[in-house]
C-alpha cells in the first residue's frame, strides 16, 4: 500500500483532546497557618493569574464534554445559567426592516393595489396577517409568485396598513376609518380592525349612527352593532328626525321599537315614527305594518289619541291585524276603569323603561341600629341605584307614597323619639321640603294617595298600636282625622285600588295579624276583607295589574318569603311563587310593569338585594342591590323622568364640588 502522508494541521484548530473525564484533583493538604511561608505579591499575583486561565480552559473543556444524561452532564445542571436579553432589539429590528421596505431593499414580494404598488418582505405581512400568513405558507398559486394583485381593497387604506405592520401605528379619521376597516376585516388584521370599531364607537351621532350599524352588520362586528344599537335605543326621538331613519331596514327598527330599553316620552313618539317610516313608501312597506304595531303599546297611549288619530289612520283600518291590535287595547283602557272585566296582561300593556318613571328607597335602618336619612333611587334601564339628596330627618319604619311626581315621606323614628314630621322631594330640584306634622308621632305607618288627598295610615308608639288615620291636603298643607279602622294595625301595608284603601296585616299589639279591612272615602268606613293565609307583619304591599300583592314580612316567629295576591272582585288571597329569600321590613312597589322587594331582613342580616316579580311569567329575578343594607324603609315608585332627575343630581353634585373648593382655597 503506498504511503499516505498525514493531512497538514492547521494552526488555529482545536487541540483534539480525548474524550476522558478529567482528573479528580487531589485533597488539599491541610496546614498549620504559622507553616506558611511570606511570598512576593508578584509570585502570588501569576500564580493567580495561571490558575484562572486554566480553570477557564478547564470549564470549556468540560462543556464540550456534557453528554445529555452522562453524570457529567447532571453535576453541571447545578452550575448558574446567565441569561442576557436586549429588550430594544426587536424595536430596532423592525426599524431597519422598515427602512429596508423604504428603500425596497431585500423584498420578496410586490403587492398591486388599485394604480399602486408596494414592495413588501412576505415575513413581515405574515406576522401581521393571517390573511397573507395562509396564503405565503400554503400551496396557493401567490405563495410563489413575486407579484400578487389585491382586489377590492382601497389603494390609500392598503398603504397604511402596510405601514402598519412594519410600524404598529396607524392614523384613523372620520374619513378613512371606513375604507381601513373593511381592508383590515378582509387582510385579518384584528389589531386594526378592533381600533376602528373603537374609534367609531366614540364618533357616533344621529346623523351617522344608521351607516355605521348597517355597516357593522355587513362585517359582524358584534361589539360594535351592540354599542350601535345602544345608541339608537338613546337616541331614537333624534335619529327619528334623521333623513337616514326613513332608509333604516325593517329588520333594525322592529328590533328597536319591540325593546322595553327604546328611550322615548311616550308611545304616541314611537306611533308616530312608525307610520313616518311606513308612509315613506306604503305601498311597499305596507306589509310590514302589522308586524311593527304589534310592538307598539297601543293600551298605554292617550285615550284621544288613540281614537281620534289611530282609529282613523287608512293603513290601520285596512288591515285586520292592526285592528285587533286597536281593539285591544280599548278593551284593557277600559278596564282601568271597571267598564269591563280585566283583561290579560301581555307585553303590549308594560311600559317601557324610559317612561315607567323612577323607584326611590327612603331611609330605614341597618345592622348599626341608627336611622338613615339617605335616598336612593333606581335606574331601571341601566339597572342601577344612585343617591340623590338626603332627608332633613332621620327615619326609619317610615311611610311613603308619592303624588303627582312628588315623594312624600312622614313619621317614623329617628334613633331618639317617634316622628309626626313630614317632608317631600321634587326629583326636578332635587331637595327636599318639610310639610306640616301630623297629630300623632308615630313608627311603622303606611302611606297611600287616593283622589289627591295622602292617607296616613296605623303605626305605633313604644307603647300603643294605633288604629287611627290622618288625611293630609296637599294644596293647604293641613292633616284631618278621617275614621279609623276596625283593628289597630302597627307595620300595617296599604295600598289604593280603584276608589278604596286597603289595610293589610301589621301587628295589634300582640300578634301579628292576617286579617284585612277596605276604606270607602266617600262612606267614609272601614269595612273588613277576606283574611289572607299567613300573618305578616312588616310586609311589602304593591298593586299591579288590579291586584293587591304582600310578600314578606314577619309572621310571630320569623321572616317571610311567601307571597300573596289578592283578587278585589272574588275577596280571595291566592299564594304565588314566593321570593329568592326571607324577608321582613321589606319595601315593595310597582316599576314597569313588575314588583320590586327591597332590602329588609332575613332573620340574621340585614340585606342590600333587590329581586323582581315578573307577573307574565310568574317568576323572581335577582336585580342590583342597593348601596345601603337596610330594613324598614319606605320604598316607592314615582312619576319622574329619570334623563331630568340624573341631570339635577349631577349639578347639584358639581355645585357642591365647588363650595367644597372655594371652602378649602
Amino acid at each position: 500500500m503506498p504511503y499516505v502522508p498525514s493531512p497538514p494541521q492547521r494552526n488555529d484548530s482545536l487541540p483534539s483532546y480525548s474524550r476522558t473525564a478529567p482528573p479528580i484533583p487531589p485533597a488539599p493538604v491541610k496546614r498549620n497557618s504559622f507553616q506558611h511561608k511570606l511570598r512576593p505579591a508578584s509570585e502570588i499575583y501569576y500564580s493567580v493569574s495561571r490558575a484562572s486561565s486554566a480553570s477557564l480552559r478547564k470549564m470549556a473543556y468540560d462543556k464540550a464534554l456534557e453528554r445529555p444524561g452522562s453524570a457529567d452532564s447532571a453535576s453541571m445542571s447545578s452550575c448558574p445559567i446567565f441569561t442576557h436579553e436586549v429588550k430594544t432589539l426587536f424595536r430596532d429590528s423592525f426599524k431597519t426592516l422598515l427602512e429596508f421596505y423604504e428603500s425596497g431593499h431585500l423584498c420578496d414580494v410586490e403587492l398591486k393595489v388599485g394604480d399602486k404598488s408596494f414592495k413588501c418582505h412576505r415575513t413581515v405581512l405574515a406576522c401581521a396577517s393571517l390573511y397573507f400568513r395562509a396564503m405565503f405558507t400554503s400551496e396557493m398559486a401567490e405563495s410563489k409568485q413575486g407579484v400578487v394583485t389585491i382586489y377590492d381593497i382601497d389603494e390609500n387604506a392598503m398603504e397604511k396598513l402596510i405601514r402598519f405592520v412594519y410600524t404598529s401605528k396607524i392614523s384613523l379619521t372620520t374619513d378613512n376609518v371606513q375604507s381601513i376597516l373593511y381592508a383590515s376585516s378582509i387582510l385579518q388584521i384584528e389589531a386594526v380592525a378592533q381600533a376602528c370599531c373603537d374609534f367609531m364607537k366614540t364618533h357616533l351621532h344621529p346623523s351617522n349612527c344608521i351607516d355605521v350599524r348597517n355597516f357593522a352588520e355587513q362585517h359582524n362586528r358584534v361589539e360594535l352593532m351592540k354599542t350601535v344599537d345602544e345608541y339608537i335605543l338613546d337616541h331614537f326621538l333624534e335619529i327619528t328626525g334623521s333623513p337616514d331613519f326613513k332608509n333604516m331596514p325593517v329588520n333594525l327598527l322592529e328590533r328597536l321599537v319591540s325593546s322595553p330599553d327604546l328611550h322615548v316620552e311616550t308611545e304616541e313618539q314611537v306611533y308616530d315614527a312608525l307610520m313616518a317610516w311606513v308612509n315613506h313608501d306604503a305601498e311597499a312597506r305596507g306589509e310590514h305594518l302589522p308586524g311593527l304595531i304589534s310592538h307598539v303599546k297601543l293600551a298605554l297611549m292617550d285615550p284621544t289619541f288613540l281614537m281620534e288619530k289611530v282609529e282613523t289612520a287608512e293603513l290601520i283600518k285596512k288591515n285586520h291585524d292592526c285592528r285587533d291590535y286597536l281593539d285591544e287595547a280599548k278593551y284593557y283602557q277600559m278596564s282601568l276603569v271597571s267598564l269591563v272585566p280585566d283583561v290579560k296582561v301581555t307585553p303590549r300593556t308594560c311600559p317601557r323603561k324610559a317612561y315607567a318613571g323612577v323607584l326611590f328607597c327612603v331611609g330605614g335602618r341597618g345592622a348599626s341600629g341608627d336611622p338613615f336619612k339617605s335616598t336612593e333611587c333606581y335606574d331601571v334601564r341601566r339597572n342601577k341605584w344612585f343617591d340623590v339628596a338626603q332627608m332633613h330627618t332621620r327615619r326609619r319604619h317610615v311611610g311613603v307614597c308619592s303624588v303627582n311626581g312628588l315623594l312624600y315621606a312622614v313619621g317614623g323614628h329617628d334613633g331618639t323619639e317617634h316622628l309626626s314630621s313630614g317632608e317631600v322631594f321634587d326629583p326636578k330640584t332635587n331637595k327636599w321640603k318639610e310639610i306640616h306634622p301630623m297629630a300623632t308621632f308615630r313608627r311603622g305607618i303606611a302611606l297611600a294617595s287616593l283622589g289627591g288627598p295622602i292617607y296616613a295610615v296605623g303605626g305605633l308608639d313604644d307603647s300603643t298600636c294605633f288604629s287611627t288615620v290622618e288625611r293630609y291636603d296637599i294644596l293647604t298643607d293641613s292633616w284631618s282625622s278621617v275614621a279609623s279602622m276596625t283593628t289597630p294595625r302597627g307595620g300595617v301595608g296599604i295600598a289604593s285600588l280603584k276608589g278604596h284603601i286597603y289595610a293589610i296585616g301589621g301587628n295589634d299589639g300582640t300578634s301579628s295579624l292576617d286579617k284585612c279591612e277596605r276604606y270607602d272615602p266617600y262612606l267614609n268606613k272601614w269595612t273588613p276583607i277576606g283574611s289572607m293565609n299567613k300573618k305578616r307583619a312588616g310586609a311589602g304591599v304593591a298593586v299591579l295589574y288590579g291586584a293587591i300583592y304582600v310578600v314578606g314580612g314577619f309572621d310571630d316567629n320569623s321572616p317571610l318569603d311567601s307571597v300573596e295576591r289578592y283578587d278585589p272582585k272574588s275577596d280571595t288571597w291566592s299564594v304565588v311563587n314566593g321570593m329568592l329569600c326571607c324577608r321582613g321590613g321589606v319595601g315593595l312597589d310597582a316599576l314597569g310593569g313588575k314588583l320590586y322587594a327591597v332590602g329588609g331582613h332575613d332573620g340574621s342580616n340585614y340585606l342590600n338585594s333587590v329581586e323582581a316579580f315578573d307577573p307574565i311569567t310568574d317568576t323572581w329575578t335577582v336585580m342590583r342591590g342597593i348601596q345601603q343594607f337596610r330594613a324598614g324603609a319606605g320604598v316607592t315608585a314615582c312619576d319622574s323622568v329619570l334623563k331630568n332627575l340624573r341631570k339635577v343630581v349631577r349639578n347639584t353634585s358639581e355645585r357642591l364640588q365647588f363650595l367644597i373648593g372655594l371652602v378649602q382655597y
